[in-house]
């Protein structure tokens, strides 16, 4: 039951924090500005977005409930606080006020974050740490593409 309830905590915030954050871009991804930009070659097609992301929260909310529970310290919370402040605020920055160059520092300090956890938390995940894997690996593919933006335009 703890499971459960602390699982459901975590898809809340997660889930919120896509929610939040598709609400501060503002209609990003159809505006004019973001329509016009050259993009990388790798961009996957606008609805890859929407089904990865789920997909990723998903994944994160078991990976934080595992870790939370197994370690409930001021360490995970607050890089699970910082993770939820950089991930929601990107999409302000980039796609709301156009500032490329500052997303991607952003965009760099999550990847950083989800790092530190499939990092320091291996030994005590282990094959649970594959949970936060594709947060990882769609943070490096995203990170690629505001690098590509900043650079080409």
């Amino acid at each position: 039951m703890k499971f459960i309830k602390i699982f459901f905590i975590f898809l809340i915030i997660n889930f919120g924090a896509l929610g939040i954050g598709f609400l501060l871009m503002n209609n990003g991804p159809q505006t004019d500005w973001y329509l016009q930009l050259n993009k990388a070659p790798w961009t996957p097609p606008g609805w890859v977005f929407g089904v990865t992301w789920n997909a990723i929260m998903l994944c994160f909310s078991f990976y934080m409930t595992y870790l939370y529970i197994a370690l409930p310290n001021t360490k995970v919370k607050i890089l699970f606080t910082v993770q939820f402040f950089l991930n929601v605020i990107w999409n302000f920055i980039f796609f709301n006020q156009h500032l490329v160059g500052l997303g991607l520092i952003v965009i760099l300090a999550l990847t950083s974050i989800v790092m530190l956890f499939l990092y320091d938390y291996k030994k005590q995940q282990g094959l649970k740490t594959l949970l936060i894997v594709p947060y990882f690996l769609w943070l490096c593919i995203a990170t690629s593409l505001n690098l590509y933006v900043l650079l080409y335009n």
